[in-house]
């Protein structure tokens, strides 16, 4: 049943007609030169589960693939990061509009074939020690959670491993200049994780986050090698405003620190000595000794390295 028998759609028409227009108006679509396609973030999304299916064949698919059959996944796969970064290039999307507008030129495109074939070459010579570090990431939740049962348990259930998984690709591609695929990849990691890791940040291999829900990693943020997060943590950047000079706002923690639930670490002159550890909602604007604990309410100082600063 669709409402009473005197309901009409009469109106309906109209209706959508009028809303269409105020729709048009706020996104500019004024009948001018067609806006270049962005990247499709569904594309984005497969891309990220094919990755994790060619770094650990062992543990996605019934059995191991042949190296061929590993060759062909990983061509197939270049294939569809290729396209995108074509697409990212092509678009140029910027604070002034959402995309570029009009065909590209011939320059254009053959810039985007350039640009596509070195973020690819990047993404495929970075896959070793890629593995690698995941490989030091899964040992350390292993380490550090007695709770876990085996490797399998963690790749395919850990929202921390997840979140890492994702941005140790994204990283990749943010260093080689196609941000906007980084920024969709960590922050699908971060609606299925809660879990937020920029991929301007810097991540030592052997990061473990437990539980992880409410972790913010900024993007000038460092973190050392064997680094235990826990859920609620943020290592982020005091308020400065959109006026703010580039460089870096967001801590270091150097390696082997520990950071427990809901602590907040501020500041890109804030360093966390190697092996500190920072306890529950604790708030951190100072930078922390190596070797020290602290603890909410611990008294400021230097030789604290102090809640405030």
């Amino acid at each position: 049943m669709r409402g009473s028998d005197n309901a009409t759609d009469t109106d309906d028409p109209q209706r959508v007609a009028a809303v269409a227009a105020a729709l048009a108006r706020h996104a500019g679509l004024d009948g001018g030169p067609c806006r270049r396609p962005l990247p499709d973030t569904v594309a984005v999304q497969a891309l990220a589960k094919q990755w994790r299916r060619l770094l650990f064949p062992e543990i996605w698919t019934d059995r191991p693939p042949g190296l061929a059959a590993l060759e062909r996944a990983l061509a197939d796969w270049r294939s569809e990061l290729f396209a995108l970064a074509v697409v990212e290039y092509l678009s140029r999307p910027d604070k002034s509009g959402p995309a570029a507008v009009g065909p590209p030129t011939k320059l254009e495109i053959a810039g985007s074939e350039r640009f596509a074939t070195e973020v690819c070459a990047a993404v495929l010579d970075a896959l070793p020690d890629i593995r690698r570090a995941l490989d030091a990431d899964l040992q350390a939740a292993l380490d550090g959670d007695p709770a876990a049962r085996s490797r399998a348990e963690i790749v395919l259930c850990y929202p921390g491993f997840h979140a890492i998984e994702t941005w140790r690709l994204a990283n990749v591609l943010w260093r080689k200049g196609a941000p906007l695929l980084a920024r969709i990849l960590t922050e699908q990691a971060h609606a299925r994780s809660g879990i937020d890791l920029h991929p301007g940040a810097t991540i030592a291999p052997g990061l473990f986050i437990d539980h992880g829900t409410g972790v913010v990693v900024g993007e000038t943020a460092e973190i050392g090698a064997g680094v235990r997060l826990y859920q609620g943590v943020t290592v982020g950047a005091r308020s400065l405003g959109r006026g703010a000079k580039p460089g870096k706002r967001h801590p270091t923690l150097e390696d082997g620190v520990v950071v427990y639930a809901n602590a907040t670490i501020l500041g890109g002159d804030t360093r966390i000595g190697a092996g500190a550890v920072i306890g529950g909602n604790a708030w951190v604007t100072a930078s922390v000794p190596a070797g020290t604990r602290l603890r909410m309410g611990d008294p400021d100082g230097p030789e604290r390295g102090g809640p405030a600063g």
